[in-house]
């Protein structure tokens, strides 16, 4: 391999001749392409008006968030960190002073008081307007 190309850098020409048919050989195969500005654009489908937002777990009526200062104990003790999700129901409810539907994210704390005082009761303890949620 050494005294090969030993010969080959010696004479000038033959390396000449090499290269430009590496160089005829690339042009040839990129002549045979199309470049991507000559495609035609795919059909693109319509783009959605936009993404639906991701609520926060919070509980429409009491407020009710995530515990985030929740730890595990190991049976070393060791202590990790772990968040405490609320537990939230979407809930259609009936509201008999608005004569309508109520859509709610409720906690299933919100719908034992709800089950106990009623929805109205339930609203105005805890300072709610029925009205933004009626369907």
């Amino acid at each position: 391999l050494k005294e090969r190309l030993r010969r080959v850098l010696a004479d000038p020409n033959k390396m000449v001749r090499r290269t430009v048919a590496l160089l005829a050989l690339a042009a040839s195969a990129t002549a045979f392409t199309t470049s991507r500005s000559a495609l035609p654009a795919p059909a693109r489908a319509p783009v959605a008006a936009a993404a639906p937002e991701m609520k926060f777990r919070v509980c429409d009526l009491t407020g009710k968030r995530r515990n985030a200062k929740a730890m595990t104990v190991t049976f070393s003790h060791t202590r990790n960190h772990k968040v405490q999700q609320v537990n939230l129901q979407d809930r259609r409810l009936w509201w008999p002073e608005g004569d309508k539907y109520v859509k709610m994210r409720l906690s299933t704390r919100a719908l034992k008081t709800i089950a106990k005082y009623g929805l109205n009761t339930a609203a105005k303890k805890y300072d709610v307007d029925l009205e933004q949620f009626a369907r």
